[in-house]
């Protein structure tokens, strides 16, 4: 059985009323997720929050009875949510902007690399952050392909499923995104 099948199957077993099956999928995507919305809205609470909003919106989605299986695969569905809710959460800080106090590294996702320095370590960590401000800056739809390539992994036709959008699109968007990034990276790259 595949993962889509898993996922889908678990879906039906939450449809069905059982809350397990839906702890099944929340500690199967929480990771994937929580890292996806922190890179698109760049603060660690907030994300956290955004995040734990994605799962509630699902299981609500999910136990609607007009709910229906389709034919992507259920992560895709699944980071169309996070995506809206990242997007949801943009849209409130513009109306009602605040300092964060957050750090860009408390993700939890940077671990030291075996065997650097303290040195290498430092200016690996401070590359990221500079390189995480980057992509903080491109408009949403660059940032949001950006993050589902090349942070999660997603391929372009999954990447289109989440954004609606033709693959070709998606493609257009990464280059233009890649071509800010160089530019605005460019003492980093030699």
């Amino acid at each position: 059985m595949t993962d889509k099948q898993t996922d889908w199957n678990l879906v039906e077993q939450v449809k069905a009323g059982d809350d397990r099956a839906f702890d099944t999928i929340m500690e199967r995507y929480k990771r994937p997720i929580l890292g996806f919305v922190y890179r698109m809205i760049g603060d660690a609470v907030e994300a956290e929050d955004v995040a734990q909003d994605v799962f509630a919106r699902s299981y609500q989605s999910i136990r609607k009875p007009a709910f229906r299986q389709t034919t992507a695969e259920f992560s895709t569905w699944l980071f169309q949510v996070a995506r809206n809710a990242a997007i949801d959460c943009q849209r409130q800080r513009k109306r009602h902007p605040t300092e964060s106090l957050a750090a860009l590294d408390d993700s939890g996702d940077s671990v030291a690399g075996a065997g650097r320095t303290a040195h290498e370590e430092s200016a690996a960590r401070e590359t990221g952050e500079q390189i995480a401000a980057a992509v903080a800056l491109l408009p949403e739809d660059q940032r949001t392909v950006v993050v589902l390539a090349e942070y999660e992994g997603l391929s372009y036709k999954e990447i289109a499923a989440v954004m609606s959008c033709t693959v070709k699109s998606v493609e257009a968007r990464l280059y233009r995104a890649k071509q800010t990034l160089q530019h605005a990276l460019r003492g980093l790259l030699h």
